[in-house]
This record gives C-alpha cells, sequence and structure tokens, in this order.
C-alpha cells in the first residue's frame, strides 16, 4: 500500500539560512518562525521574526500555499529584485509558483527565501519513507541540500539502493519510449517564411485537427502563464488545478495562433532581432507586480517598431493613442495636423467616443488614415517612455478586484490594452460601451453570474470572412459583449509569448528570466520539448 505526501524546498537569500543552499523540508506541512516547534524551521537570529510567523502547506499534486499566522507580516512577490515596503501583507493564503520570493517579517528584517519547488515524498508500509528530492541533484546555484533522516532502523544501504533500482528502471523506460515517441512525430516548427505576426486565426476542421494533435503538453505553457496568475488575483486556487474550469475556447484559438506563429520562419527571425527589448518588457512587467504575458502586446502592436502607426493616430511600441499618452505623461507635443495651419497637441486625457467618426485627426475621405503628421514632440517612439506609461494604464485594470475575482484577470488586462479599461472616469462621465470593465459587467448581467473564468472565449463571436474587415466593423459585437477589434486580440498575445518563452529560453538562457524559462520548460518533458525551436541568433539583424 502506498500514498504520497509532498516535500516543499525553500533557497535563502539572507542571513544565516542562505549559507545551507537548497533546504528540503517535511510536508504537507511547514511551520516557520523564531521558535516554530517541532518539525518546523527555526528562523532564530531573523530579527523581527515572531515564534509562529507563518505556515506552508503542500497538497494535492504539489500545489503550495503560504499563509500569515495570526497578524504577523509575510509578503509575496513573482521575483526577489523588489522594495519589499512597497509589497502589501498578505491576510489569507496564497498559492507559490516556483521562483515565488516570499519575505516573512517586517519589510526591513525578517527573511527573504525563493519557493524552489515541491517534490514527491512516497511512503510504503515496508519500505520507510524517502523523498524524491533529497535524491534529486541540488538546484542550479545551490550548495547543500539539507534532509532530515528518514532510514533510523534500516540498513543505511537499503533506500539508496531500492530507488537505483526504481530509477534505472524508470531511465531505461521512458529512453525507449521516448525514443519512438519522437521518432514517429513531427514536431511544429518552422515550415514556410509566413508572417511577422498572426493577427487572428479561424477555427477549421482541419485546425482544430492539427490542434489536438500537435499540443501535446500545451496546458504547461498556459497554466504558467495565464492560469497561475489568475488563480493568485482571484485567491481561486481551483482554477489552476480543475481543468474543468479554464476557457477552451481561449485555449483553443491560442493553440491555433501557436500554429500559424510556429510555422513561420519571419516570426521566429523578429523575435531574435527584438530579444533585448522584449526582455527589457518582461523586467519592467515584473517591476510593476504584473504577469511576463504582457510583453506580448508590444509585439502585437507593432512587432516591437518605433516608427508603427495606425489609422487612428496611434504610434510607436506600444501603439498608444495621443490622448492616452497624455494620460500617463508620455507627452505628444505641437504635431501638424492636414488641413489645418495651427499644430495640435492632446487636451483630453481619453479617446472621444467613437474615434473613427468623431476623431478631427481621423481622416475619413478615401478610407481611414491618420491626419497626424511630425510632431515637435512625441515620445511615444521613445521605448523607456512609452513602456512606463504602458505599464501604469495596465496596472488599471490589474489592482481593479472586481476583475481580479473574475478568474479571467490576464486575458482581461491584456484586452484592457485594445479596448481601454473604463474611460467613464473622465471627460463626458459617459460609459464606452467598447471599454472592457462595462463589457464584463454586461456579460456577467445578461448570464446571470457572479464571475466568470470563459468571459473572454464565449465573446469570441466575430468569426469568418465577413468579420475580418475590423474599420469598417470595429464596434460590430457580434451577438457578444467584446468589440470586434478586440475579439481576436489576446490569443494571439498570448500564443506570441508563449512561443517567445521557448525560443529565448533555448537560444539566450544565460540571462536570468530566459534561464528560469530553460528550467521550467525544458526539463524532463517541459511544453518547449514538443517543438522544433529554430535558431537565429546568428543570422538576424538586431533592431
Amino acid at each position: 500500500m502506498s500514498q504520497e505526501r509532498w516535500d516543499i524546498v525553500l533557497r535563502f537569500l539572507s542571513g544565516p539560512l542562505a549559507l545551507q543552499g537548497d533546504l528540503v523540508l517535511r510536508g504537507p506541512v511547514v511551520r516557520l518562525g523564531a521558535n516554530p516547534g517541532p518539525g518546523g524551521l527555526s528562523l532564530e537570529g531573523y530579527r523581527g521574526v515572531d515564534d509562529r510567523q507563518a505556515v506552508i502547506t503542500a497538497y494535492d499534486g504539489g500545489t503550495v500555499s503560504v499563509a500569515p499566522v495570526g497578524k504577523n507580516q509575510v509578503r509575496v512577490n513573482t521575483h526577489e529584485n523588489v522594495d519589499w515596503d512597497s509589497v502589501q501583507p498578505l491576510n489569507s493564503p496564497v498559492f507559490l509558483s516556483k521562483g515565488d520570493a516570499v519575505h516573512v517579517g517586517p519589510a526591513n528584517r525578517g527573511a527573504t527565501f525563493l519557493f524552489v519547488d515541491a517534490r514527491p515524498l512516497r511512503f510504503t508500509q515496508s519500505a520507510g519513507v524517502y523523498s524524491d528530492a533529497a535524491q534529486a541533484q541540488p538546484y542550479a546555484g545551490a550548495s547543500n541540500v539539507v534532509v532530515k533522516s528518514t532510514t533510523k532502523g534500516m540498513p543505511a544501504w537499503f533506500v539508496p539502493s531500492l530507488i537505483g533500482m526504481g530509477l534505472i528502471t524508470v531511465v531505461t523506460v521512458f529512453s525507449l519510449t521516448t525514443d519512438v515517441f519522437r521518432t514517429n512525430v513531427k514536431r511544429l516548427g518552422p515550415a514556410v517564411d509566413g508572417e511577422e505576426q498572426y493577427a487572428r486565426v479561424e477555427l477549421s476542421e482541419e485546425v482544430i485537427q492539427q490542434v489536438e494533435t500537435e499540443f501535446k503538453g500545451f496546458d504547461q505553457a498556459f497554466e504558467y502563464f495565464v492560469m497561475i496568475p489568475n488563480a493568485k488575483a482571484a485567491s481561486w486556487p481551483e482554477l489552476r488545478t480543475d481543468r474543468k474550469l479554464w476557457d477552451d475556447k481561449y485555449v483553443l484559438y491560442t493553440k491555433a495562433s501557436v500554429g500559424a506563429h510556429a510555422r513561420a520562419n519571419n516570426f521566429w527571425r523578429r523575435l531574435d532581432a527584438i530579444e533585448e527589448r522584449y526582455h527589457e518588457v518582461v523586467v519592467q512587467a515584473r517591476k510593476a507586480g504584473l504577469p511576463d504575458i504582457l510583453a506580448g502586446i508590444p509585439y502585437q502592436e507593432s512587432s516591437y517598431r518605433a516608427e508603427a502607426n495606425s489609422p487612428v493616430c496611434a504610434k510607436g511600441w506600444w501603439q498608444l493613442m495621443p490622448e492616452v499618452a497624455h494620460r500617463v505623461k508620455v507627452e505628444v507635443r505641437n504635431c501638424k495636423l492636414s488641413g489645418s495651419d495651427r499644430p495640435w497637441s492632446p487636451t483630453r486625457i481619453s479617446p472621444v467616443i467613437g474615434v473613427l467618426k468623431n476623431a478631427e485627426y481621423v481622416g475619413r475621405e478615401n478610407g481611414y488614415r491618420c491626419k497626424l503628421g511630425s510632431c515637435e514632440v512625441d515620445m511615444r517612439a521613445d521605448f523607456d517612455e512609452s513602456t512606463r506609461g504602458a505599464m501604469e494604464l495596465l496596472k488599471e485594470p490589474w489592482v481593479d478586484e472586481e476583475l481580479r475575482a473574475s478568474g479571467a484577470l490576464v486575458q482581461i488586462t491584456i484586452l484592457s490594452h485594445n479596448a481601454g479599461y473604463d474611460n467613464s472616469r473622465y471627460e463626458e462621465k459617459k460609459v464606452n460601451n467598447v471599454n472592457i470593465l462595462p463589457s464584463y459587467r454586461r456579460h456577467l448581467k445578461e448570464d446571470g453570474l457572479q464571475r466568470d473564468p470563459a468571459f473572454y472565449g464565449k465573446n469570441i463571436t466575430c468569426v469568418g470572412e465577413e468579420h475580418k474587415d475590423i474599420l469598417g466593423k470595429a464596434n460590430d459585437k457580434c451577438d457578444g459583449h467584446i468589440a470586434n477589434q478586440s475579439q481576436h486580440y489576446a490569443y494571439s498575445i498570448t500564443a506570441q509569448h508563449i512561443l517567445a518563452a521557448c525560443y529565448y529560453a533555448q537560444n539566450y538562457p544565460d540571462k536570468p528570466i530566459w534561464k528560469e524559462y530553460k528550467q521550467q520548460f525544458y526539463s524532463d518533458d517541459g511544453y518547449c520539448t514538443t517543438l522544433n525551436v529554430p535558431d537565429f541568433t546568428a543570422t538576424a539583424p538586431k533592431r
């Protein structure tokens, strides 16, 4: 008879425990504090830490959470490079992902550690206890693995021998089956020159069949970039672990978009050319407490080109509208306006409702076009300034408690960059029906729901050739609640970032973020191992 429990692996970044490398602690419950009691991890010597400061639990397939004990301070962030004063202490348990940083105690004292992993602790009635984590090689950067003794009363050779025999069998079987599998399945990868990006895909029967056969393991990447942040924001752990709660239509469209992009050499070449800029956006997103996947937005908007411009005068890396740029102090000033002798500068802080019809800088004669010429100052083309402004804009939906509870916060935040968050706060004080907050509220009201993690997928309704004319039918919702111009936006960005993670992890593994992706998606049967990821590092021009 066998059962399974979990070891918790922590790596301290400060104080005496930092000298001990990776600490492997017996689950399912680990108590931390200056005097945590039997079986706990003592933090004696760390100033400001209470006798019983925090508790970490690992249940249900390695799902790990951390919680404060009483009113003690515990803070969590996606990385350790953060001012802990700017992070709010927890008031309830939160789930941890690999690499998350945890600070226990006051912000300027206490202890900081990384959550490294949770590994199964198996035990049988006849063989005693052993830990997968204890037998593993130390993690990168670890100097030691500390494990409490579990072999009392048994010969010293017994457990290691048992494990060794098991590992030999597993490795042999795995090698044989993996070789057979990989020889018979063609991995998805570049096949044509293709396009740098695909703004939308259509789900034909052929595409759906390809999706079902070519995307084994895809859920790992979708969980990491979408469902884990959604579950954390909503304090809804089942979102991560219960596949039935996922937005299946969003997943399906993302897979189809991955397929389109992965087959295009020009997409991979462009990823290589923009690696430094892409990396910097991920860094800035993390500093702002936002998810990595938002780095896909400027890829979708401009393919990371400063000079990109749109018919409605959105411009630059992030394609900011003039008024929106003005709101976040990304300066746009004294622009030439076709048909006028006076220089034009934005004075509003939100675009007029119905930009195509009502904005003075949109030319409607002979098709839609931007009437703004060169500007005396236009910081939308400045990478640092526009990225700073974009992070400020994206933070608005990200901290909205109503949207955080939705279970769909990642995709809603992406959509807000295209549709706007809630412009009823400005100027006319009128609801703009294309904005994402009123769209979400209409959806809940019509469906009689309190929240809905499938909000996005249910509202991808403008499909087929007749709806591809985005400018002509920009605000058509096709009986849904999201405007046509936004419906195919979030899944494209999700697909692009998932592939970017694989490309950068394989070809630029020396940078810490890409190294993190490498460990996540290339180890064992990680998602990226199912793709044929090219290498353009020696041939693509960097811009």
